[in-house]
């Protein structure tokens, strides 16, 4: 399996001010493509806190760690910090990051038919990443990502606007995750159940599971009117050879053979 760990950086996120789907998206696009994704962490915009979860996920080693937002030219935007913090290394203005940062003001600029004015400190503030350290071209917004290579493991750092991050990840990530995964995929499938209650359900996958090798069920109640129905979620991850898909199809019909020999329904 190839391992990835998500870190979003914002205490808008720890407060419930920004709903976290940048972690959604992220975490649904990766398994997609056959990663797993084995944690996602959210931490405040605070060089110490980002520095210490970085070092947590480094010694996990996962093969790719993503970490989104704190790439702004604001005061409370400090990923880049804790990046560099953690891998004690020095902030310098990167020439590459700085073109990037450069053309994009350029753009911006023809496009209202202003001026482009200096560089302000704000602006090369988006172009100041950790040394030894490369830029990642952002096609939509100013600020680019920013990658280092850890002892085996690919880190990102991304944007945190959500079109800007899905963007690089689109163009500079998945590709790489495809070529890391192989030949892995990821299958699932959805049915649902009426008149069972979930502790009656619960031995049933249970044996669906011991009989399925790979195939991994959760349940999930989905209350209507006081009326058993739930939704059964079916996954497995393997490679195409091992016949994934197939595999799902006969965990699929043991379990509703099952659930209609104990008086349940099975929806498939």
């Amino acid at each position: 399996m190839v391992d990835l760990e998500i870190i979003c950086v914002g205490n808008e996120l720890l407060i419930g001010k920004i709903l976290n789907t940048n972690a959604h998206w992220i975490g649904k696009q990766a398994t997609n493509i056959g990663i797993d994704v084995k944690r996602i962490t959210v931490v405040q915009d605070i060089v110490s806190e980002i520095a210490s979860v970085i070092c947590e996920s480094l010694r996990r080693k996962p093969e790719f760690i993503i970490i989104t937002g704190g790439l702004g030219p604001t005061f409370d935007d400090k990923t880049l910090q804790g990046v560099a913090k953690a891998l004690n290394l020095e902030l310098e203005v990167n020439q590459e990051a700085l073109e990037m940062v450069k053309e994009k003001c350029r753009q911006y600029s023809k496009a209202i038919n202003m001026p482009m004015g200096e560089m302000t400190p704000r602006r090369v503030k988006m172009a100041t990443i950790p040394e030894k350290t490369h830029p990642v071209f952002n096609p939509i917004g100013t600020a680019p990502g920013v990658r280092v290579d850890v002892n085996g493991t690919a880190l990102f750092s991304l944007p945190g606007v959500p079109s800007e991050m899905e963007a690089i990840f689109t163009q500079t990530i998945a590709p790489q995750l495809k070529q890391a995964v192989g030949d892995t995929v990821f299958c699932e499938k959805s049915m649902f159940v009426n008149q069972m209650a979930e502790s009656h359900l619960a031995p049933l996958i249970d044996r669906v599971m011991i009989d399925n090798e790979g195939v991994y069920i959760k349940s999930h109640p989905m209350a209507v009117e006081n009326k058993p129905h739930i939704e059964v979620h079916l996954t497995i991850r393997a490679k195409n050879e091992e016949k994934p898909a197939q595999k799902i199809k006969n965990a699929m019909r043991q379990l509703t053979s099952l659930i209609e020999e104990n008086d349940g329904i099975a929806i498939v």
